[in-house]
């Protein structure tokens, strides 16, 4: 991020305000469906690192070096690809309008991903972030739940794999 842009966010958040209280909100009743997709993908991406986060907790209370590990691992572009490709047959004709949102926004993908993996995750975050914010919490814990087990197989699958090759 530019330094610019940085300290323009920093001035609309930070700015002084007279009493106690949080800053003045900008953006407030802002419908869910005009938000930019990578805004969607940003709230989405946020959501599903905890709930995985938390999930790990009733398998391993001890380890945080561990559990951040396999963290970034499940919540991988890589790994929501494969979760969304499970999911996409199950999305109604909205969700996959979102997800098709997500996956054509621009942005920049990382070395750890191709591009293909990467614009899957980033609509299936876009996704994510959109059932969050316009409170649908039943479907959002449906799908990411859903995920998590697909995930949770593919990563024991190639676990078995690479012990196989030993």
């Amino acid at each position: 991020m530019k330094f610019d842009q940085f300290q323009f966010l920093l001035n609309n958040v930070f700015q002084e305000n007279e009493g106690e209280g949080p800053p003045p909100i900008k953006y407030k009743n802002v419908p869910v469906e005009r938000l930019h997709p990578l805004v969607l993908a940003y709230v989405g991406d946020a959501y599903f690192t905890l709930y995985v986060r938390t999930t790990l907790l009733a398998y391993e209370q001890n380890k945080v070096r561990v559990l951040h590990t396999l963290d970034s691992k499940i919540v991988s572009a890589t790994m929501q690809a494969v979760a969304y490709q499970s999911l996409e047959n199950q999305l109604t004709e909205q969700e996959m309008s979102i997800v098709k949102r997500g996956r054509n926004a621009k942005s920049t993908v990382p070395k750890s991903a191709t591009v293909a993996e990467y614009r899957n995750s980033t609509g299936f975050e876009a996704l994510l972030g959109y059932l969050y914010l316009g409170k649908n919490y039943e479907r959002l814990s449906e799908l990411v739940e859903k995920a998590f087990a697909v995930i949770s197989r593919e990563m024991t699958k190639a676990a078995k794999n690479s012990e196989e090759k030993k």
